[in-house]
């Protein structure tokens, strides 16, 4: 499913690609050696970072089962050739257009670290996008720079049911479980992402996210969502 997933995103020819955490589930992992090989396609396509998830370690991770640290997570992402923005800034060039990405750690790992995730980028006025696997950390980030948050978390929702919506989410903010919405004047996009959890999916199909970029003039000021 993932080797799939990683074609389906080559195939469609990025010039930057994002992970945004939950690489894993709980203990019952590959190699990390197949599965670095797996995602490795995903470097020599495009410039690739990623941040971590819940799942993939930590105090929450270990309580569900699965491991009490992200050694095995940072282990793959690394043998990949994959760049981890944990809690830390990178400026890369696209097309000529300098952009800022801001990796945070996950909330639920107690990791969530913005300040030294935006030391290097505060005081520049670049178009910045913020990696950050719960999309509920916009409310800890609105005094920071950022113009695009990429989040994933909610697996869409995995269970939509018609009328109402998936039952269980978890997350607080209930606007941002798919798909791009804005919060102000800024934007944040949730990605279905391609697992899930026993096995279930019912009107939540799995997805390669593609964004597309365009120009804008960039505001020394940015509202906060309400």
């Amino acid at each position: 499913m993932i080797a799939d997933a990683v074609a389906i995103a080559v195939a469609s020819k990025p010039d930057l690609i994002c992970l945004t955490g939950d690489y894993i589930s709980y203990q019952d992992v590959p190699a990390p050696e197949d599965y670095a090989r797996t995602l490795a396609p995903l470097v020599k396509s495009a410039p690739t970072f990623a941040v971590l998830g819940n799942h993939d370690g930590g105090p929450w991770a270990e309580a569900d089962g699965g491991f009490a640290d992200h050694r095995y997570a940072d282990r793959v992402l690394e043998m990949a050739g994959i760049e981890v923005l944990h809690n830390r800034s990178r400026v890369v060039e696209v097309h000529g257009q300098a952009l800022a990405l801001a990796g945070l750690g996950d909330a639920w790992a107690r990791e969530f670290k913005p300040v030294p995730a935006f030391a290097g980028i505060r005081s520049v006025a670049l178009p910045t996008i913020v990696l950050s696997h719960n999309p509920d950390t916009k409310d800890d980030l609105g005094e920071y720079p950022w113009h695009l948050m990429l989040s994933g978390q909610t697996h869409g929702g995995q269970v939509i049911v018609p009328l109402y919506g998936p039952p269980i989410m978890p997350v607080r903010d209930r606007r941002y479980i798919s798909g791009l919405k804005p919060w102000g004047q800024r934007q944040i996009h949730v990605s279905r992402g391609v697992g899930n959890l026993m096995g279930v999916r019912f009107g939540c199909r799995p997805e390669v996210s593609v964004l597309d970029l365009e120009p804008a003039i960039l505001r020394g000021e940015q509202s906060a969502g309400r």
